[in-house]
C-alpha cells in the first residue's frame, strides 16, 4: 500500500491510464478481428474497406504506446499483403 501522498497519486494515475489503455487495446483488437473475418470470407472489397479503417487505428495505437511501433508496422504490412492476395 502506498504511504506517501505522491505514491498515492501515482497509484491513482496508473489506474486511470490502465483503464484508458485497456479500452484502446480492446478497440484495436475488435477492429483487427473484423478485418480478419473480412479476409476469411474472401470478399476483397469488404476486406479492403475494413483495412482502410484498421490501418490508422493500428498506427494510432502505436503512437499512444499501446503496441510497439515496429509491431504496428509489421501488422499493417502483413494485413495489406493478405488483402492484396485476395484478388489474385
Amino acid at each position: 500500500m502506498a504511504n506517501t501522498t505522491s505514491a498515492k497519486k501515482a497509484t491513482r494515475k496508473m489506474a486511470r491510464k490502465t483503464a484508458i489503455n485497456k479500452s484502446r487495446r480492446t478497440y484495436l483488437r475488435g477492429n483487427l478481428r473484423a478485418l480478419e473475418e473480412a479476409i476469411a470470407s474472401g470478399d476483397k472489397a469488404a476486406a479492403a474497406e475494413q483495412f482502410k479503417l484498421v490501418q490508422p487505428i493500428v498506427m494510432k495505437s502505436a503512437s499512444k504506446g499501446i503496441i510497439h511501433k515496429n509491431t504496428a508496422s509489421r501488422k499493417v504490412s502483413r494485413l495489406s499483403a493478405r488483402v492484396k492476395a485476395l484478388g489474385a
